[in-house]
């Protein structure tokens, strides 16, 4: 079996709509993929309508956490996504997507940057507005050759000129919401370095004793000794090891199924969870 899951569509900021998503993974030749948007399930449903007879879809999303002034992400597996405080805390933070990127926007207007928010708008789309939206706006002016060039202390990484922070859930809240929710929980690429700080490995032990079920290892954003570090760290900690390709559509170079999860850990993920199931293709339009 070929597993991905860790994909983002339109519905926050990949450049596949969520039907296109679906599509492109079976042609790509996975059998399983997770739809993670960030802090939305708003994709699910268009996923679902078109999932193509022989791929199975995992819903998911992709949570935005904040512990000790670090930034991170939680990946969150079959939740039930109506069950109300989760459901209230995802809202909350994406409510405060926008009037973050506003202010980004004007932090590069004061940098000489001729970025506008109906140019940011216009790329966000109906998704959840975020930083790579505004990276991209950066990358059709030239500021920056690639959408990963922007994030750099120069421009919109944590602590960078044009970055300002937003509303970002605590991680040992966001695993019990989702714990409450019937999911299943994986700290995302938690050793991506280039992205800024990282979370420290006693944090993510304490996060493991309060319930995270696992850690992605392969993930284009780890070098060969990261991934061995955080394999045997997630051995040390009881914690299941997932791979993905964190696919953005054009917005990343990362294909689709670039990095898999190991079946046995997929099974062990479905069995966890209680607030949804992996939906089988039928042959959707």
């Amino acid at each position: 079996m070929r597993i991905d899951l860790h994909t983002h569509s339109t519905a926050s900021d990949g450049t596949d709509t969520p039907a296109e998503l679906v599509r492109n993974a079976a042609a790509a030749g996975l059998d399983v993929v997770a739809l993670t948007d960030h802090d939305t399930t708003r994709g699910h449903a268009e996923a679902v309508a078109a999932l193509p007879a022989g791929l199975t879809l995992v819903t998911g999303a992709e949570l935005s956490c904040r512990i000790d002034g670090v930034s991170m992400h939680l990946l969150a597996y079959l939740f039930d996504p109506e069950e109300p405080a989760l459901f209230a805390e995802r809202e909350l933070v994406r409510d405060d997507r926008v009037p973050r990127a506003r202010g980004m926007v004007a932090k590069l207007q004061g940098l000489g940057v001729p970025v506008t928010w109906e140019q940011v708008a216009r790329i966000a789309g109906d998704g959840s507005v975020g930083r790579p939206h505004v990276a991209t706006a950066l990358v059709e002016l030239g500021v920056v050759p690639t959408v990963s060039d922007a994030f750099t202390e120069d421009w919109l990484a944590d602590g960078g000129r044009a970055y300002v922070e937003k509303h970002e859930t605590d991680p040992f809240e966001a695993i019990r919401l989702v714990k409450g929710a019937g999911g299943v929980t994986v700290f995302a690429h938690p050793g991506a370095s280039k992205r800024g700080r990282t979370v420290p490995e006693d944090a993510i032990a304490k996060m493991a004793a309060a319930g995270l079920d696992g850690i992605e290892v392969d993930h284009m954003d780890h070098d060969a000794e990261t991934r061995d570090r955080l394999r045997g760290l997630a051995a040390d900690l009881g914690l299941l090891v997932t791979g993905s390709s964190d696919y953005h559509g054009s917005r990343k170079t990362v294909a689709l199924g670039a990095y898999r999860t190991d079946p046995e850990v997929y099974g062990e993920i479905t069995r966890r969870a209680t607030g949804a199931f992996p939906v089988p293709g039928t042959g959707g339009a």
